[in-house]
């Protein structure tokens, strides 16, 4: 081991060392989406301290520790074997061991395995503890610039089917806070080809986060197919995506616009009644459009 990861580990034990890690305990730990320079010092700790690692990937999770110059048996819990490997590692909790739980990169259970296997455990009584640390979503959400965030929803991977991928993002369409995607690089391009119908709403790519070729890029979601086949490289990335909210639901700007669209609507054909709305208060014209649009389909 390099004394650079001695030092680490010495520094783990003596800053997280200090918290109580109770036995018959399962640990969801975090692990770096990119970066080994992500892992949190109480990780280290914890993954030094457990009897047991269970893991989606043997051979992923062996290379980690190896980095860190640590050495566990190994337990292999991936969406296909979830409840059996659940299962023996309840066995190993009822013997007063404690094991750790982690996916091939960032935080178990958000769009990995691990939830079955959290609710396993809580059911048969035993205690289910974080180890908080990198996340591709809170990476992106941090550096996204999005006005008007007052609240985003996690939405992950959408389908890999083409025509049930297309309602989806249609029905996305409708929401107005931002919304976090995720997507393979293989699917990347069919995916932003579909976001395309959501026009001017900006959208930010964040493509191999952490990672030494880390791109971060906000645009309009009809540019966003061209940005990537700008450059070949682009579509060989894993991708967390940021629909921005949509301002007509989260400001007193778009409150005005809205009050204000209702008016002139009662009284004017609806581009004249969209285009006056949006000189009036500012808010975007083509969200008002939307409105206008939903407000007339709901009289019908």
């Amino acid at each position: 081991n390099s004394p650079f990861f001695d030092l680490a580990l010495q520094a783990a034990a003596a800053w997280a060392g200090q918290q109580h890690f109770p036995p018959a305990a399962l640990y969801m730990v975090a692990t770096p989406i990119g970066n080994l320079a992500d892992i949190s010092l109480r990780a280290l700790h914890t993954l030094a301290l457990v009897d047991c690692i269970a893991c989606e990937d043997t051979r992923h999770t062996g290379q980690l520790l190896h980095a860190f110059g640590l050495h566990k048996p190994l337990l292999a819990a991936h969406e296909h074997n979830e409840q059996e490997a659940a299962s023996a590692i309840i066995a190993k909790l009822q013997a007063g061991q404690r094991v750790a739980y982690v996916s091939d990169a960032g935080t178990p259970g958000v769009s990995d395995p691990g939830n079955v296997l959290a609710a396993r455990v809580q059911a048969a009584g035993m205690r289910v503890l974080p180890i908080p640390g990198a996340s591709s979503v809170t990476a992106l959400l941090s550096a996204a610039g999005a006005l008007h965030m007052r609240s985003w929803s996690f939405i992950g991977f959408l389908s890999p089917k083409a025509t049930e991928r297309a309602a989806q993002v249609q029905a996305l369409a409708g929401r107005a806070e931002a919304l976090v995607l995720l997507e393979a690089p293989h699917r990347i391009a069919a995916l932003l080809k579909d976001l395309a119908a959501l026009g001017d709403r900006p959208l930010t790519l964040g493509r191999e986060l952490t990672k030494q070729f880390e791109e971060i890029a906000t645009l309009p979601c009809d540019q966003a197919a061209d940005w990537l086949a700008a450059k070949k490289e682009r579509s060989q990335g894993e991708f967390a995506l940021l629909l921005h909210p949509t301002p007509v639901a989260e400001d007193g700007q778009a409150a005005e616009g809205l009050r204000v669209l209702r008016l002139l609507l009662a009284e004017l054909p609806t581009k004249t009644a969209v285009k006056l709305a949006a000189d009036i208060t500012g808010a975007p014209r083509n969200a008002l459009y939307d409105l206008a649009l939903a407000l007339k389909k709901a009289e019908s």
